[in-house]
């Protein structure tokens, strides 16, 4: 009889989702991870004129578009003085898969990927996934990861290490002397480091830097995407940059398991890409009033918060029970140990909602914290 594969045994349904599923209809979401703002016009233009003018009938090359690819490598150029050459980029369907093909490509059975320790989730499942060994490290107490945690945890079976700023769930962003570090280790050590930069846009205080800025050697990748950014959860369209050599092997299993994004996703990303960046802006500085708001009302709770400099969530620390009780009141929170066993004690809050919707649930999380107090 034909039974399951041992690393796919390893991998549970998320805890994000076993929370959605628990959750009634009527329910006020903190929990998901995604922006509540409509697709700039000019984005959803380009995939309906490439619609229209029969663009998008056919495969396009596995990496994607070359016009894409060339809208990838400009945004590096323009925000990181990087030049990327535009065949050193592959379209992907989301930052998630692009995350799968780099510890596809990377990992041997057996060997070790470090990564933070709370973190997002697909980290340790994709890496049991590809027959890897998850290595979770402990953060900082304000939530970022300390490049002498990763160094220290570095052994002759590491494969990959993984940094992500701005970070889900703690909302935390590195420093550039952290990236710096983080770039000086993968050079040393001889270990790629995987950046994972989805929410590279949404950052309220200091500025976003990015390990491949200062590398010296071909081992950073970095993976990005246009559904934060832009607010195209659902068109799937993300990126992994890196050097040749790494980018074709990654290239090798793109070509089986996907053959390439959908194409009208990617004339959409094109045109998000090199088009107006206002939306992006004013969405960045509504998450900023959002996360003030919250911070405000988590901490008149009583609430332990750190102070989150990017994405749009917050991690407090909460008391035993909390989630439940807030969670029985109706409101949809995730609970820290959904993002790893440092977790525990802590909740995630997303504040991708609108802020009547964020009033009334911090209304409620008041009087379920001083429930279970």
């Amino acid at each position: 009889m034909t039974d399951f594969a041992e690393r796919v045994e390893q991998v549970s349904i998320s805890g994000i989702r076993e929370v959605f599923e628990a959750a009634s209809e009527d329910a006020i979401n903190l929990g998901i991870g995604q922006p509540d703002f409509p697709t700039p016009e000019h984005a959803r233009r380009g995939a309906i004129e490439a619609i229209e003018n029969g663009h998008t009938d056919a495969y396009t090359s596995n990496k994607g578009t070359r016009s894409l690819r060339e809208a990838i490598a400009a945004a590096y150029d323009r925000e990181y003085d990087l030049e990327i050459d535009p065949e050193n980029a592959i379209a992907t369907s989301g930052g998630s898969e692009a995350l799968h093909l780099v510890l596809e490509a990377h990992v041997d059975p057996g060997q070790e990927v470090i990564f933070p320790d709370p973190g997002f989730v697909s980290y340790d499942a994709l890496t049991r996934i590809a027959g890897g060994t998850p290595k979770p490290v402990s953060l900082r107490e304000d939530l970022t990861l300390d490049p002498a945690t990763v160094e220290e945890a570095i052994t002759d079976e590491t494969a990959v290490f993984v940094v992500n700023s701005p970070a889900n769930p703690t909302g935390a962003v590195q420093s550039e002397d952290d990236m710096r570090e983080f770039a000086r280790i993968a050079d040393e050590h001889g270990v790629l480091c995987l950046s994972d930069e989805v929410y590279e846009h949404i950052v309220f205080d200091g500025v976003h830097r990015s390990p491949l800025e200062f590398a010296e050697t071909d081992n950073v990748v970095v993976v990005s995407a246009c559904s934060k950014t832009y607010s195209m959860t659902g068109w799937r369209l993300g990126w992994v940059v890196g050097p040749n050599r790494r980018i074709e092997r990654m290239l090798r299993v793109h070509q089986y398991a996907q053959a390439c994004a959908s194409a009208p996703a990617q004339f959409a990303a094109e045109a998000a890409l090199t088009g107006p960046q206002e939306p992006v802006a004013e969405m960045v500085e509504a998450f900023e009033r959002r996360r003030d708001v919250v911070l405000d009302g988590l901490e008149d709770a009583g609430l332990e918060v750190p102070t989150p400099q990017g994405a749009f969530y917050v991690m407090p620390k909460v008391p035993d029970g909390w989630c439940d009780e807030v969670l029985d009141r109706d409101v949809i929170v995730v609970p820290g140990g959904a993002f790893g066993a440092n977790g525990e004690g802590y909740a995630r809050l997303s504040y991708a909602t609108g802020t009547e919707e964020l009033k009334d649930a911090l209304e409620i999380i008041d009087e379920a914290t001083a429930a279970v107090r």
